[in-house]
């Protein structure tokens, strides 16, 4: 099936971009030169819908060295580069995706991948499992199984798996922990400021940011509003990460309060109506909203723009709407995810961890083919730990290791 993408010309931009994250994701560029000699996917398919930017594009071209025949598309319509879809077709890799698509232009791309009969899925949000399951299933006979990036992705599996309807099993790669306490954390922290910070141009010192979740995420962007200077909120339903915030220096309050002292809102939560058209008509004049969720359902969209006595673009990614109150807010990329629908992602290094995580998950799949539960799997401890090691290596750190005695010590229940 031939590709579908904007322009096939663009791919000179998107090269330079792919061998600029190439170069600082040294875990990939060593697992690429033993794939290149074990071919772990020879004769396989890999559909894969995630980000379509450039670390996305070198994790597919690192399969691809593996001996798989990818089946490429984003997993968000304001995510993915013209450019890097333009280079990834010339390297001979089928690409289903554009900058911008409408909501029938994605579903038609994800369906594309998914016609080609991949045998291993490896999602970002679950829209490649949760198509072939309710559009497809006569095609899951082909399915080994699959890899998950996202948090999100991962609570629509498992409603899957509850229901008894997964029909193959999934790794949940989202929850290893090189994937988690420094993707989720650090990545999401430091790419949904600057993509806000490029979009906005704003300062951030001396404002009240408001954050809607303090789970791993949520910690990341708190910790970053933090370290520029802002007064932070947190809101959440969570007790226990409530009590969490506080301890971390936090203020915490419910979203009616936050709402009308907030200057910037990022929800980062996985649920749908965090902040409401009611929270949005208490909002301060200048407020800004933004998603750092992976849908673009924690802020109601919909809504706002239905109820907005006017509405105006103030900048690039930058939207105002005029409240009955006379006060604009501003929305960001649409409610879409802030630091990809308006930046570039996490960094290089960051998701070198991630995708090393995916591409070994990818290889484990194919090496228990038919011996795993259709069920929502952890990510192996021993490849947690060997991209762990892999990665400090490459560091030039040494850690200790324990001793016989210390392991006997351990593994005991005496004390002596």
């Amino acid at each position: 099936m031939e590709s579908i993408i904007r322009d096939k010309n663009l791919w000179e931009s998107g090269r330079q971009k792919i061998e600029w994250v190439r170069k600082n994701m040294p875990l990939l560029r060593g697992i690429e030169e033993e794939f290149s000699k074990t071919r772990p996917f020879e004769g396989l398919r890999i559909g894969l819908s995630i980000h379509l930017e450039a670390k996305t594009a070198f994790l597919c071209k690192v399969l691809a060295a593996g001996g798989a025949e990818m089946f490429v598309t984003g997993s968000n319509p304001l995510s993915t580069q013209d450019d890097i879809a333009a280079e990834l077709v010339r390297c001979g890799l089928s690409v289903f995706a554009w900058y911008n698509a409408t909501e029938e232009e994605y579903n038609s791309h994800i369906e594309h991948v998914i016609l080609n009969k991949p045998n291993i899925i490896i999602d970002d949000g679950g829209d490649l499992v949760s198509l072939i399951h309710d559009k497809h299933p006569e095609l899951i006979e082909n399915v080994i199984g699959g890899c998950e990036e996202t948090t999100t992705g991962i609570i629509r599996l498992k409603a899957l798996e509850k229901s008894g309807m997964l029909r193959f099993p999934m790794i949940a790669v989202n929850n290893a922990r090189c994937k988690y306490l420094f993707d989720n954390r650090y990545g999401t922290g430091q790419s949904v400021w600057d993509g806000i910070n490029r979009t906005t141009n704003l300062i951030v010192a001396g404002k009240k940011v408001v954050i809607c979740g303090y789970g791993w995420c949520g910690k990341g962007v708190a910790m970053r509003a933090k370290g520029l200077g802002a007064d932070v909120i947190i809101t959440e339903i969570d007790p226990v990460k409530a009590i969490e915030a506080i301890m971390d220096g936090f203020t915490v309050m419910p979203m009616r309060e936050a709402a009308k002292v907030g200057d910037m809102f990022i929800t980062v939560t996985g649920c749908k109506e965090v902040i409401t058209l009611e929270h949005m008509q208490t909002m301060k004049d200048g407020a800004v909203l933004c998603n750092a969720g992976h849908f673009n359902v924690e802020i109601e969209v919909d809504r706002l723009m239905k109820h907005a006595k006017n509405s105006r673009k103030a900048r690039h990614n930058i939207v105002g709407y005029q409240m009955d109150n006379g006060n604009w807010i501003y929305l960001l990329a649409e409610g879409r995810l802030v630091n990809l629908a308006a930046g570039d992602g996490h960094p290089a290094e960051i998701m070198d961890m991630s995708f090393a995580i995916q591409a070994l998950s990818a290889e484990y799949l194919v090496k228990h083919k038919g011996n795993l539960d259709n069920k929502v799997i952890a990510v192996p401890e021993e490849i947690d730990n060997r991209v762990a090691r892999k990665l400090l290596r490459y560091w030039n750190v040494e850690i200790d290791t324990l001793t016989e005695e210390q392991r006997q010590y351990l593994d005991g229940w005496r004390i002596d």
